[in-house]
């Protein structure tokens, strides 16, 4: 009996232990295993094909928890609405009515006549409209026996305020000119003439703080799927019956041939039946070299046509095409990734129901012992209010809004508290080579020219001859030889040969630009110290062309990639973090390895497919090592996916920063050492501060069980606990970044390109 595969989206988690137990839930049917990412909020269900899916989604609901099976590939995705809105608006409205019921609780000098009834009042909508979520998910909860955090602050804020709603309608706390002296003494108090309010208001503010943060970085966990998906074309002109016809997409299928106009993206992937151009792939592939095509070639969907028109015959359509299995490759790396749970989640599952019983058992025994209903339900309360978590909900967001504003003026972006616990584990860094160490742009690197022949001479006429062409290789050649030699002459009777290069007239000269092919037409060859300067370019995975006029070839111009000039300083402060470094590209080894010894990386992964780099760092992860990935193109996406740490260069593709942990705005190799410094201190931030949340309140509950603990001693434990925690937390702000070691020091250093260099400089070359 064949398997089925199924995604489903889940709604209504609001912890990790929600997916847990929706991931139980799955799991006790037969045959089925499931994977819930609360992240991505999303499970992937592996079942039995004579089980209905609807089964799955009645699981679920049975759980507590919603379930949306997937829609039909025909049918529009539904327009979700922001889940961030409405956490929004809780959190300002509440934060705006808390903010003066705290301040009249701590401060004995706002405490006027009538003071305990406006606070009152200002709580109230908080508790009730602000809280809403916690309670909604609390009964929840409890419906099916289950505990979590929610129950917790649900239990807590309703007992603080019902408690305060008693002592003003039927305690002393409702006298008019009553206050809470700020006081710190250890002494038995019935409760009647104190109230809570603020610990009803507070609690909720900063929990729904911590939550709407949480919310707007999981918003963006499917959007490397959308990036990636958005880079495809919307329409197609198909040829049929001979005349040319413009349909969606979606109608195209194979065997269908289909017109490409110079600028248009392939519309899928397939075969070159007529024509030649030069394929810009640098969208999907990183790589900055185009590929010259012609009748027979195979060409890619979402690349891009950047020479003359196509007629391509479609070999794979749908979810058949590299671009669909590249959005494959994300989903499966995204949803198989081990999530590290936040420590407040795993404690829950002991933490909460020790308190519960603890309040429970606290009550019980007070009355046992005959000290009256007031004073235990005071001290049970008191368990409740000491050991809800304000500060647990300021540790975590706190110390990522200080550490992600410090690294975004460092051009770092963390996404969240989820990715950070992997950087202080990374043992290896996986370096995409084209755009990440390299800038992913041709220059002109080298001139070599004939004995007699003045270089600046040759670079004024091949430059003024290949200004006139749009292929990237001539424009490197063109911007190198105006910025050496400035103005460039004018160029008669231009012609452009697809593939092999260009000739015209400069200034009287017959100029001759290309391949070594087009000059034997013309009956020109080059020496033999010229043909072996080309022949070495080629090995170093330089792309060489030939200039020629009056009928002699007289110079080879290189043209390559450049290494950045702080990649070589960024590698050696990588291995100062401990980490080594490996150089991952599609070039050839030779190519590849003389890039990695100009920035002094001993090991290289070469000539890799770009579907392929994924299967590296998973290899890498078998052999036991943590790895982090540093790449920006939508090749990388699902490396950088399944790396347990990725890095994206903010100046790569769309589909790469989505997909990965740490974007680097700034796509210099040395924000990659800022990102994972600053990451493991923030980490260690936010350790500490959990930590001392859990410390006060913890210290406290003796206390608060054996009816000692004044109000105020609560108030001011969590007060003060809550200050520590921002106040640690703004420690981030001091962090600096690494400053390259006389920067900018590093002279640009010449690097192979392409997926196979020595294809490319056949090819492409000219």
């Amino acid at each position: 009996m064949a398997d089925a595969r199924l995604e489903l989206s889940i709604t209504g988690m609001t912890c990790a232990s929600c997916a847990n137990r929706v991931e139980r839930k799955l799991n006790k049917l037969d045959g089925v295993t499931a994977t819930v990412n609360y992240a991505t909020e999303k499970a992937h269900v592996t079942f039995p094909d004579d089980v209905d899916p609807r089964v799955l989604v009645e699981q679920v609901e049975a759980a507590g928890y919603g379930a949306v099976l997937p829609a039909g590939p025909e049918q529009p995705e539904a327009v979700e609405e922001d889940p961030t809105r409405s956490l929004r608006q809780r959190l300002v409205v509440s934060a705006a009515l808390a903010a003066p019921v705290i301040a009249m609780a701590m401060a004995p000098a706002l405490q006027f006549t009538h003071w305990q009834w406006i606070s009152l009042t200002l709580a109230a909508p908080v508790l009730v409209w602000g809280a809403w979520p916690f309670h909604r998910a609390a009964w929840t909860n409890l419906r099916h026996g289950a505990a979590t955090m929610d129950t917790l602050i649900s239990m807590g804020t309703i007992a603080a305020f019902g408690w305060s709603l008693y002592a003003l309608l039927f305690g002393t706390a409702g006298t008019p000119g009553m206050t809470h002296p700020f006081e710190l003494t250890v002494q038995r108090t019935d409760g009647a003439g104190s109230i809570y309010l603020e610990v009803a208001a507070g609690v909720t503010t900063f929990i729904l703080a911590g939550r709407y943060f949480e919310a707007r970085s999981k918003r963006r966990a499917g959007a490397a799927l959308r990036a990636l998906l958005e880079l495809g074309a919307k329409d197609v002109a198909v040829l049929r019956g001979g005349r040319e016809t413009r349909v969606p997409i979606a109608e195209l299928v194979t065997g269908d041939r289909f017109i490409v106009r110079p600028g248009e993206k392939v519309a899928t992937d397939g075969v070159v039946d007529e024509g030649s151009s030069a394929i810009d792939a640098s969208m999907l592939t990183g790589e900055s070299v185009p590929v010259e095509v012609g009748p027979g070639d195979a060409v890619v969907g979402a690349t891009v046509n950047a020479g003359g028109r196509l007629v391509v015959r479609a070999t794979r359509v749908g979810s058949d095409t590299q671009l669909a299995q590249m959005a494959r490759l994300v989903e499966d790396a995204q949803s198989g990734k081990a999530e590290a749970q936040r420590l407040a989640d795993r404690v829950s599952g002991v933490f909460v129901p020790v308190v519960i019983a603890l309040a429970v058992g606290t009550l019980a025994f007070w009355l046992g012992a005959g000290g009256g209903a007031s004073a235990a339900f005071t001290a049970a309360v008191a368990v409740l209010i000491i050991a809800c978590p304000c500060a647990l909900g300021l540790a975590t967001p706190t110390a990522l809004l200080v550490g992600t504003g410090r690294g975004a003026q460092l051009g770092v972006l963390i996404k969240g508290p989820e990715v950070l616990e992997s950087t202080r584990r990374v043992d290896t860094v996986v370096l995409d080579k084209t755009g990440t160490v390299t800038t992913g742009r041709m220059s002109l690197v080298a001139v070599r020219t004939a004995p007699g022949v003045d270089e600046d001479e040759v670079l004024r006429l091949a430059g003024a001859l290949e200004h006139a062409s749009e292929h990237p290789v001539a424009r490197a050649i063109a911007a190198g030889a105006a910025e050496r030699v400035g103005d460039l002459p004018e160029v008669d009777g231009f012609r452009n040969h697809e593939g092999v290069g260009v000739q015209g007239v400069v200034d009287g000269h017959a100029v001759v630009v290309g391949r070594e092919r087009l000059l034997a037409e013309w009956a020109v060859h080059p020496d033999e110290e010229l043909a072996e300067a080309k022949r070495a370019a080629e090995r170093r995975g330089h792309t060489a062309v030939l200039v020629a006029w009056d009928g002699r070839a007289k110079a080879v111009l290189a043209v390559a990639d450049t290494v950045k000039p702080t990649s070589v300083e960024a590698v050696r402060r990588l291995r100062d973090l401990g980490l080594t470094p490996i150089l991952l590209t599609g070039d050839n080894e030779a190519a590849a390895r003389a890039v990695a010894a100009e920035v002094g990386i001993d090991e290289v992964v070469a000539e890799v497919l770009p579907e392929d780099k994924v299967d590296v760092v998973a290899r890498l992860q078998a052999e036991g090592r943590v790895v982090a990935m540093v790449g920006d193109g939508v090749n990388d996406a699902a490396a950088l996916a399944k790396a347990d740490l990725g890095l994206a260069m903010g100046t790569g593709a769309d589909a790469a920063i989505e997909a990965s942990d740490l974007t680097l705005v700034r796509g210099d190799l040395l924000a990659a050492v800022d990102a994972i410094r600053l990451a493991r201190r923030t980490l260690a931030t936010i350790r500490g501060n959990l930590f001392w949340a859990f410390a006060y309140n913890v210290a406290a509950l003796p206390l608060a069980a054996a009816g000692l603990l004044n109000p105020m001693i609560a108030g001011a434990a969590m007060a003060f606990s809550s200050a520590f925690v921002v106040g640690n937390s703004l420690r981030l702000r001091g962090f600096r970044g690494t400053p390259p070691a006389g920067a900018g020091t590093a002279a640009p250093r010449t690097a192979a390109t392409g997926a196979d260099a020595g294809r490319r400089v056949d090819r492409v070359g000219r």
